[in-house]
């Protein structure tokens, strides 16, 4: 009897190990932090390294620009914990009343950061955003088909110059992003990205309707592909994107090589960083996140293997050295000067660029 007394205690306790374990694998498998963020800008390898270090999953939706991501928030989107706004958008969110501050006592790493890119005008004193990762919107090419051509890859002229696109028609992507695009017409055109006059922004429309007709397409994904396949041998986009097409074309063993250069007339910089959404249900897993990756080693792999310029200053340390010093992941501070962030305009001017946009696209 007293056997059978020890063996019904040992069950009893057994049921309820196995009841306790049951609990906790439920919580984890409820600990799912639901991010909306850029395609291809969080590397699988990163992203599984978080998931086995805080046992829990990352769902993903991507946006392929700030104004998709924003129009839907604006249309309902709720349950995200984080976003990686770019810094207009992260200005708009905040004047929106959409993000929720941040806890500088669960994000020990913040140090990490360099100065240079914290307490920038989009979020005096980083209450809501950290940085994670800058581009620059530059010009990717075939060297080989370009060189073949004899055509500058220096300038903005060569996707809005029509003697330099009638040779190479048809091969010619542009980014499906009004404030993009139009940010490199002005810039071509020797206007800042922040001008508020609409006669210049009119230039930069016909500009754009003037070199349309030589364009494949407007495409703010797909070009990483056709560019690293040959299907075409210019493309406007980000520079993280050209260096995936670059290493894709290496990786293929192609005939040819994919360059890009940041055009002299100047060019838009993006500093992406990490904002809590209102909505999210895990904050804390969301500021686990950020810290994971404000660690340095961990810091480094957007810059390693996406090919994005790092805010990180305890990343560089890891930092493949070829990666460091390529100009257009890492400008020099003379291209620097010449480099402008999109900043969030007023409705009247929204909405006239807006309109413009429309002709653009139905011309």
């Amino acid at each position: 009897m007293g056997k059978l007394l020890k063996i019904g205690w040992f069950g009893r306790f057994s049921l309820g190990l196995v009841a306790a374990l049951l609990l906790t694998a439920a919580a984890h498998a409820d600990d799912v932090l639901h991010l909306y963020n850029w395609n291809n800008y969080i590397s699988d390898e990163t992203m599984a390294r978080f998931e086995r270090s805080c046992h829990c999953r990352v769902k993903q939706d991507y946006y392929s620009d700030n104004e998709e991501m924003l129009a839907k928030l604006d249309a309902g989107a709720v349950g995200y914990d984080l976003l990686v706004p770019t810094g207009n958008a992260v200005e708009s969110l905040i004047r929106r009343n959409a993000l929720r501050p941040l806890d500088r006592a669960l994000l020990p790493h913040l140090a990490n950061e360099k100065p240079a890119f914290m307490n920038l005008w989009f979020d005096p004193g980083n209450r809501y955003s950290v940085p994670y990762a800058t581009t620059i919107t530059l010009i990717g090419y075939n060297v080989e088909k370009i060189r073949e051509f004899g055509l500058p890859t220096d300038t903005w002229a060569l996707i809005f110059d029509p003697r330099y696109l009638e040779k190479i028609k048809g091969r010619v992507t542009v980014l499906n992003s009004q404030r993009e695009l139009m940010a490199a017409a002005m810039k071509y055109l020797g206007y800042s990205v922040q001008d508020r006059d609409l006669a210049h922004w009119e230039q930069a429309k016909q500009l754009i309707l003037r070199a349309k007709p030589y364009w494949a397409t407007f495409s703010n994904s797909t070009y990483i592909k056709d560019l690293a396949i040959g299907n075409i041998w210019v493309a406007h986009g980000y520079s993280n994107d050209m260096f995936r097409a670059r290493e894709d074309a290496k990786a293929a063993h192609r005939p040819f090589t994919i360059a890009f250069e940041t055009p002299k007339e100047g060019a838009v910089l993006a500093i992406d960083g990490f904002v809590l959404h209102k909505s999210g249900a895990h904050p804390e897993l969301a500021h686990r996140f950020i810290d994971f990756m404000l660690d340095g080693a961990n810091a480094a792999d957007v810059s390693n293997l996406i090919g994005a310029g790092n805010p990180n200053a305890a990343a560089m340390a890891h930092i493949r050295p070829a990666i460091a010093a390529e100009p257009g992941i890492f400008p020099s501070s003379a291209t620097l000067a010449r480099l402008e962030m999109l900043r969030d305009f007023d409705p009247r001017m929204r909405r006239a660029l807006s309109r413009m946009w429309t002709e653009i696209k139905v011309h």
